[in-house]
């Protein structure tokens, strides 16, 4: 009796493991999927196995889970053709950084990742223009070099680029993006639709690529012994040439600088952070501080400019270009001339530790003044508001005479009131 006791025993244990292994399985999936998309798979499917994506419950309400798996289930089964799931899959985690409604953060495909890595990494290739999203997310033209394809075929700054090479760019709502398919190989043809408001109409331009040299600064002195550096962008080298640039200066005698930043997209953080550094006093440049209050400062030390200073800014010196001016600004070092900054005040970092190499470019802190100000969507105003004249709303910077730019003449008699004091 013992015997069959024990024998029993043998057998019912692990029919009753396997059962409830079986029941928690069968409840994990249809905890996952929903009971009507689940029973609605072949029987021979219930046993393959899932790959499952885990939200918490106060994140993500179950009926979206359900509507996104009933989606699935649908076009898995009753679609007119077969269904590549990995395409539509990356498309649909797109969806999830784009749901933020942050036009800074952006999923990067293996695809797209590998250009955008070799697009910065590499020679500049291109047209020879510098961009920025408009308050539309719409490529708005912030400046079209010297002697560059783009300036030679007629673009002008503010131009809209809405197309590449016939396709249609508007939705893509990433600067990056759009400007990796304008990049590509030197003496290779690329097709440009803008779009010019001053003009209400659409034009296309056909251009050869080719490698842009640039420089991003340059300097001279005007009458009157002041000394003008602009800086078209904060580069990886940027600090090395304005330390060059404000020597040389420095040497031939200068008694006042202007700064010009207008047109200035930004660029690197800790460039810009090294170029204060030799402006200001001693004291806080900046600081960052991401969703949990950690934050970061960047400190200047005893060394400071002993000179007048002025800094020209417009609607298009933005990021790098507004710390810079901002920090000025909070110390009363220098005098800020134009019209009101861009207002990005975000901090940007790509993670690239992606398995399948895709990568997230996310908006990780935002940015402070010394002052505590958080200039993104505010922009810094200027301490002298002075509009550029409406004849050169679409020339470059360095493009429009010196004897007609109201905004540097502006600056210049700052400077000059400084000098006299």
């Amino acid at each position: 009796m013992r015997k069959k006791q024990k024998i029993l025993l043998c057998i019912f244990l692990p029919v009753c493991f396997v059962a409830v292994f079986f029941m928690g399985y069968f409840y994990s999936v249809i905890r996952l999927m929903s009971w009507n998309v689940f029973t609605s798979r072949p029987v021979k499917e219930w046993f393959k196995q899932q790959n499952a994506i885990y939200f918490d419950e106060d994140q993500v309400d179950e009926l979206n889970i359900e509507a996104f798996n009933k989606v699935k289930n649908v076009l898995e089964n009753k679609y007119y053709k077969e269904v590549d799931f990995n395409e539509a899959f990356s498309v649909a985690i797109k969806g999830l950084s784009a749901g933020l409604k942050d036009p800074y953060t952006v999923y990067y495909t293996p695809e797209e990742m590998k250009s955008y890595m070799e697009s910065v990494s590499g020679n500049y290739v291109g047209i020879g223009v510098s961009v920025h999203m408009d308050e539309n997310n719409l490529l708005t033209v912030a400046d079209v070099f010297a002697d560059s394809p783009a300036k030679e075929a007629g673009i002008l700054k503010n131009d809209k680029i809405v197309k590449v090479d016939d396709e249609d760019v508007t939705s893509i709502g990433d600067a990056d993006l759009i400007v990796k398919k304008i990049k590509g190989e030197p003496n290779t043809k690329v097709r440009i639709t803008v779009y010019r408001p001053d003009e209400s109409k659409y034009i296309e331009f056909e251009m050869i690529r080719r490698v842009i040299n640039i420089s991003w600064i340059s300097s001279e002195v005007l009458d009157n012994d002041i000394g003008y550096i602009y800086i078209k962008q904060f580069d990886d080298d940027i600090y090395k040439d304005f330390e060059n640039h404000l020597n040389s200066l420095l040497a031939a005698g200068i008694k006042g600088l202007i700064i010009d930043l207008r047109d200035n997209p930004g660029g690197s953080y800790y460039q810009v952070v090294q170029i204060a550094d030799r402006i200001v006093p001693k004291g806080l440049i900046v600081y960052t501080e991401d969703r949990y209050k950690n934050r970061s400062e960047q400190y200047s030390d005893e060394r400071e400019l002993e000179l007048p200073l002025a800094v020209l800014v417009n609607g298009y010196s933005a990021s790098a270009s507004e710390i810079l001016a901002a920090c000025i600004q909070d110390y009363g070092k220098g005098v800020i001339v134009g019209t009101k900054t861009y207002g990005k005040g975000l901090v940007q970092e790509i993670d690239t530790g992606f398995t399948n190499g895709g990568g997230l470019k996310y908006t990780k802190a935002v940015y402070y003044t010394p002052s505590g100000r958080s200039i993104h969507g505010e922009g810094v105003s200027p301490d002298v508001e002075v509009e550029l004249s409406e004849e050169f709303n679409t020339t470059p910077i360095e493009d429009i005479p010196r004897d007609k730019d109201n905004q540097l003449k502006t600056a210049i008699a700052e400077v000059m009131a400084r000098i006299n004091e």
